[in-house]
């Protein structure tokens, strides 16, 4: 704090001080002490500036009262003037003085402001744990006639009707990886929109088995039990043969009755001859028309549209030229616009092996579009007429993502790839995407929805049906 000096000035003997009153009170003669506020000790706490700034705005006249005997003999009382005059300090100018009064004020509101709110988010607990814990801010009407629609309360009879299978679900374009692992496999899917679902099939025996692997088989999961017959079941509820309609083409989905679900098999074992067992298995859904097919000029959109992968053979699958209900999953890097390749030139050019998976499409080994494709098959054989997705392993082909973000090659690569997806009427889809960190994997999802991906290859459903895609996407449904 800044040196003062101190002037101690006897007052000649007076009367002592006498009330003021009213009268000069109300003319403004008595002019009383000025108090300090509670904010002023805050800043003098802060910042010591504020001791020279109290100083300085002083009482001109305050008069102190010696109470103590100024001598050993004497008890009389003496009265003093006591004037401080702050000694400036080298350099110290009001701007610097305002600027200090800033910088108490700002530290001040840095411990206000937090406080305050959380005093507030505590009142806000206290009031919603009064409450029962019902929200403040949204309503909840569960607990309106819980028993509407119930036998013999009111309503009875009213609640439900033929299509409400999937109330209130609305589609998204998600394909639900692996379906089969989820807890309620299909049904879970459905639940949060998804388009697309997957089975791994394995053929042994006489019948058609889902699993991961064969150690995780059992006589109870089959091809049938979780995907075709629930299927049929549910598409009989959204085409009900009632005195008012007579529907037939409604896919699962209520709100948008021709959305097509897009049943992806993935075939684990021997392609021809599991790939005859599963045209045999869809004869349910084929019987009942829920299926899309090719008739020899064009495709007939239908509720459940069956794409083969893994071991399915495409010259099998494209033998009939004149019908077929099951299409191919396309390799997605052949199709990379804007030089479209053939497996030829992949032997050429080792350049183009980032794009379009040497090692995957040789057909020689097993996996994903090997069995039954010829070596010089052109990218122009995959279209609307013999497949419907175009596939591809996002790691292998794009490569690892690093410090979170795609780089500006890395998006190019996509860009070309759903380019020639979209030119060959396929809808582009990627799989073995990062799923950790979430930050990562949702900012490669909000890239391949801004690119135009036909669809999205997701693990976490919940995390993918919340996202608003429509701040995102370009185009969505390509």
């Amino acid at each position: 704090m800044a040196p003062s000096v101190l002037e101690i000035t006897p007052l000649p003997e007076q009367s002592p001080p006498r009330e003021p009153s009213p009268a000069e009170v109300e003319d403004g003669y008595y002019q009383p002490i000025p108090s300090r506020r509670w904010y002023s000790l805050i800043l003098d706490i802060l910042d010591p500036m504020t001791l020279r700034q109290r100083s300085s705005h002083a009482h001109p006249h305050h008069i102190f009262t010696d109470e103590r005997p100024r001598t050993s003999l004497s008890a009389k009382k003496e009265q003093y003037v006591v004037t401080e005059t702050p000694i400036p300090e080298p350099g110290l100018t009001p701007t610097l003085e305002k600027r200090h009064r800033v910088i108490a004020i700002i530290r001040l509101a840095c411990i206000l402001v937090p406080v305050t709110v959380l005093c507030l988010f505590g009142i806000l607990h206290i009031v919603s744990f009064a409450l029962n814990g019902h929200a403040l801010l949204l309503q909840d009407d569960l607990h309106f006639l819980p028993d509407w629609g119930h036998p013999g309360k009111i309503g009875a009879g009213l609640a439900h009707y033929p299509t409400d299978a999937t109330r209130d679900v609305m589609p998204i374009p998600v394909h639900s990886h692996n379906d089969y692992w989820r807890r309620i496999p299909l049904y879970e899917a459905l639940h949060y929109g998804c388009t697309g679902v997957e089975a791994d099939v394995w053929h042994v025996g006489d019948d058609l088995f889902v699993g991961h692997s064969t150690s995780a088989l059992t006589p109870n999961r089959t091809f049938r039990s979780l995907y075709v017959d629930p299927l049929i079941a549910l598409l009989d509820k959204q085409n009900p043969l009632t005195a008012f309609a007579d529907t037939k083409n409604h896919g699962v989905f209520d709100e948008e009755p021709d959305q097509t679900l897009v049943l992806l098999v993935d075939l684990k074992t021997d392609g021809p001859t599991t790939f005859q067992k599963v045209q045999e298995q869809l004869e349910g859904l084929r019987s009942k028309g829920y299926l899309t097919y090719f008739n020899g000029t064009h495709t007939v959109p239908g509720a459940i549209t069956v794409v083969g992968t893994g071991n399915t053979p495409f010259d099998l699958l494209t033998a009939n030229t004149t019908y077929r209900d099951i299409f191919y999953d396309a390799p997605l890097g052949m199709l990379y616009e804007p030089s479209p390749i053939t497996l030829t030139d992949l032997n050429v050019d080792p350049s183009l092996s980032n794009l379009a998976e040497i090692d995957d499409y040789h057909p020689s080994s097993a996996g994903q579009g090997k069995t039954g494709l010829p070596a010089d098959t052109p990218a122009y054989a995959f279209n609307a007429t013999t497949s419907y997705y175009a596939s591809l392993n996002f790691k292998r082909s794009v490569g690892r993502v690093w410090r979170g973000k795609l780089s500006e090659r890395q998006r190019k690569i996509i860009r070309g790839q759903i380019r020639g997806a979209k030119k060959a009427g396929l809808k582009a889809r990627y799989w073995n995407t990062p799923k950790w960190p979430v930050s990562l994997r949702n900012h490669i999802w909000h890239v391949l929805v801004e690119e135009g991906v036909g669809m999205l290859n997701a693990d976490d459903l919940e995390g993918a049906a919340i996202e608003d895609w429509r701040r995102w996407k370009h185009e969505w449904y390509v």
